[in-house]
Formats: structure tokens, C-alpha cells, sequence
């Protein structure tokens, strides 16, 4: 598989056309994922909580465009700006449409530093997972992506399953939230069949430009990555789970990808 010295030596114009298309594709996608939630808040149409889970599920599935890039930067550089946007959509920003963004989807929490700390946090993951493996590893795009959809899709169905279904209680006060054995075993269960998903399809079914996984690795990658996350979200503060969990999720399968 090529290295990013070598994507970039054999970069050509039509390459770069190519990836323009998929930067004009990502960035019209995001808008769309963030103007609408926070149209339906100010008329009132979704509630703060619905807005939020909106942009949080949908916003990153971005992510899965990214191993199309020929050169993998652009996507750093599409990370990078959108958590400048999620920096400054603060209570006090100038700018109207990103103080919006904050009264449309920040929850109580953030009040106090008034700023959107989880979605800050959730772009920062984004970037530096993206980041690392855009340098050191093109061609294992497949991790950051596992790690990138339990926190998008896993920890979302998590809440909202244990905030509806949740009966049996696991106290730990330090998260800052109450976690429940039906939120955790929703998260597991989804992130074993997202992992499962996203290994097999840029891994073995169709490679695209990654490094090529047998069904037997796929089903083992899936297990040890859904299982870290649950845990590592488990145990978690929730301020931070944002960070924690894609970044550990990812780092510690790919470590042990690297042992093997």
C-alpha cells in the first residue's frame, strides 16, 4: 500500500479533480446535517435535545467518504475547519449564524462556559484520528471510521435507549451521568454490527485503496473495538466521551493491529 509520500509524489490534476468533487460533496453534506436541525429548533418544530442528536448523528457519517480521497489530507483539512466552526458558535459570537448554532443545539451543561463542548470535543476526535492515519496510515482508514461511528451512532442510540428503556441503574457518579445496562448493552450490540460493517465493506468486500482483511480479522477487529468502546464509555465522564471514545477505541485496535 502507498505511503502519504508516495500519494503525494504520484498526485495528478485529475487526481485532484477527483477529490474535488468528494470536498464539494463533504462540505454540502455538513451544511445540509447542520442548517436543518437548527431551522427545526428556532421554529420550534424539534426540541434542543432532538436538534443536537440530529447534527451529532448525522454530521460525522461524513467520515465514510474519506477513504475515497486519493490524497487523504483534504479530508484533514475538512475536519480542521469544521471544528473551527464548533470553537466559535459560542453565546457571545458576532457572527449570527454560529450563535444559533449554539442556542440551537447546547445543552444545559454548556451553559456555564458557553461554548458547544461536546460537539467541540467530537470534532477534535474527528480531526486527530483523521489526521494520524491521513500520515501514518492511508491505507487503514477502516479503524478511525469504527471508532468515528460507535461515538456518532452507538453512544446516540445508547442515550436514547437508556433514557427510555433504561431500568437497571450502574452507579458511577463520577461520569456525571447515570449509565444503564440497557444503554451499554445497546451500545455494544451497535457497535459490534457498525464495526462489523465498516471493516467488511472497506476491508474485504471492497478495498478501495485499504490494506485487505480476512473474515476471520474482520469478526475479531469488530469484537475488541465494540467491546473498548463500551467500556471506555462506561466508564467515562460524559464532558468527555466525545474524546474517549473513538480516540481509544481506534488507538488500542490499531496498536494491536500492529503486534500482530
Amino acid at each position: 500500500m502507498s505511503t502519504l509520500i508516495e500519494i503525494i509524489k504520484s498526485y495528478t490534476k485529475a487526481d485532484f479533480l477527483s477529490d474535488l468533487v468528494l470536498i464539494g460533496i463533504a462540505y454540502g453534506y455538513m451544511f445540509v446535517t447542520i442548517i436543518v436541525p437548527v431551522y427545526l429548533k428556532k421554529k420550534n418544530m424539534v426540541s434542543k435535545f432532538i436538534a443536537r442528536k440530529i447534527v451529532h448523528l448525522c454530521t460525522g457519517l461524513v467520515i465514510l467518504i474519506v477513504p475515497f480521497f486519493i490524497l487523504p489530507l483534504h479530508a484533514v483539512f475538512i475536519s480542521l475547519s469544521m471544528t473551527i466552526v464548533v470553537y466559535f458558535s459560542s453565546r457571545d459570537s458576532s457572527v449570527r449564524q454560529l450563535k444559533e448554532l449554539y442556542e440551537s443545539i447546547g445543552e444545559e451543561a454548556e451553559e456555564i462556559i458557553g461554548r458547544l463542548q461536546g460537539p467541540f470535543h467530537y470534532s477534535i476526535s474527528i480531526t486527530v484520528l483523521i489526521t494520524i492515519f491521513a500520515v501514518f496510515a492511508p491505507d487503514k482508514f477502516y479503524f478511525p471510521i469504527c471508532g468515528i461511528l460507535i461515538m456518532i451512532i452507538s453512544d446516540t442510540l445508547a442515550s436514547l435507549i437508556g433514557k427510555k428503556y433504561g431500568k437497571i441503574k450502574l452507579a458511577l457518579a463520577y461520569t456525571g451521568s447515570q449509565r444503564t445496562l440497557e444503554g451499554s448493552l445497546t451500545f455494544f450490540i451497535s457497535a459490534f454490527i457498525l464495526c462489523f460493517s465498516a471493516f467488511y465493506f472497506y476491508g474485504l468486500s471492497n478495498p478501495i485503496n485499504q490494506k485487505i482483511l480476512t473474515l476471520e480479522l474482520v469478526f475479531v477487529y469488530s469484537m475488541i473495538t465494540s467491546l473498548t468502546g463500551t467500556l471506555v464509555e462506561l466508564f467515562s465522564p460524559s464532558v468527555l466521551d466525545d474524546l474517549t471514545v473513538p480516540i481509544a477505541s481506534t488507538m488500542i485496535i490499531y496498536y494491536l493491529e500492529l503486534l500482530t
